[in-house]
């Protein structure tokens, strides 16, 4: 499955934004598929994952701030994120990992295998 995340772009701390991960080449009605983020010199740091059966779950620096959610039908798995914080600035990546290989989404970035490219939040204070 090919993704491609879009979204990104500059906003101001407070502000909301919605990323968006469009996948192709098959259906990800069986995958699990997460956000992850990334800035320079630093390892990715898991943001938020949607299994297949829809349970969801979150780091611990955006619980309560983002949400993640899916359709399958759209083949697009969105990230809405709120009251964003200068310390959210980053790369956002979508993956994911299937079909139907585990329960949940996975907080560890090497179990997936298909990423797409980054798309870069910058939140200025």
């Amino acid at each position: 499955v090919q993704l491609q995340a879009s979204g990104g772009g500059l906003v101001q701390a407070g502000d909301s934004l919605r990323l968006s991960c469009a996948a192709s080449g098959r259906t990800i009605s069986g995958y699990n598929m997460a956000w992850f983020r990334q800035t320079p010199g630093q390892e990715r740091e898991f943001v938020a994952g949607i299994g297949w059966n829809r349970n969801t779950r979150y780091g611990d620096s955006v619980k309560g701030r983002f949400t993640i959610s899916r359709d399958n039908v759209k083949s697009l798995v969105d990230l809405q994120m709120n009251g964003l914080k200068p310390e959210d600035t980053a790369a956002y990546y979508c993956a994911a990992e299937g079909p139907y290989k585990r329960p949940n989404a996975a907080i560890r970035d090497y179990i997936y295998d298909n990423w797409g490219h980054g798309t870069l939040v910058t939140v200025s204070s």
